[in-house]
C-alpha cells in the first residue's frame, strides 16, 4: 500500500508589537499565579510566601510590568473551575 503525504500548513506567528522598540525600552507584562491544595494552617505561611516572592520578583525587574498577581488558596491542582482567579488570569491573557 502507498503511503500518502501529509499535509502539513504553517500558520505564521502574529506580530503584535513594534520590532523597532528595543526590548530593554519595552516593559514586559508579568504575572504570577500562587496557590496551595489545602486549607491547612501549616500551609497559610507557603501561600503568603508565594505572593510576597513573586510581588518582590516582579518589582525588582525594571523591565517587567506588574500584570496581577492571582491567587487561590486551598483549592485543588486537579481542576480548574473552582479556582477563580488562576481562570481570571487566563482570561487577562487571552484579553491582551
Amino acid at each position: 500500500m502507498a503511503e500518502t503525504a501529509k499535509k502539513i500548513s504553517m500558520i505564521p506567528a502574529k506580530v503584535q508589537y513594534d520590532r523597532n522598540v528595543k526590548l530593554s525600552e519595552k516593559k514586559m507584562k508579568v504575572a504570577a499565579y500562587c496557590r496551595v491544595s489545602t486549607e491547612l494552617e501549616e500551609q497559610d505561611s507557603s501561600y503568603e510566601a508565594q505572593v510576597e516572592y513573586y510581588t518582590s520578583k516582579i518589582s525588582e525587574n525594571e523591565n517587567w510590568k506588574n500584570a496581577g498577581i492571582y491567587a487561590d488558596d486551598g483549592k485543588s491542582g486537579t481542576n480548574t473551575k473552582k479556582r477563580a482567579d488562576f481562570n481570571a488570569m487566563i482570561q487577562c491573557c487571552f484579553a491582551n
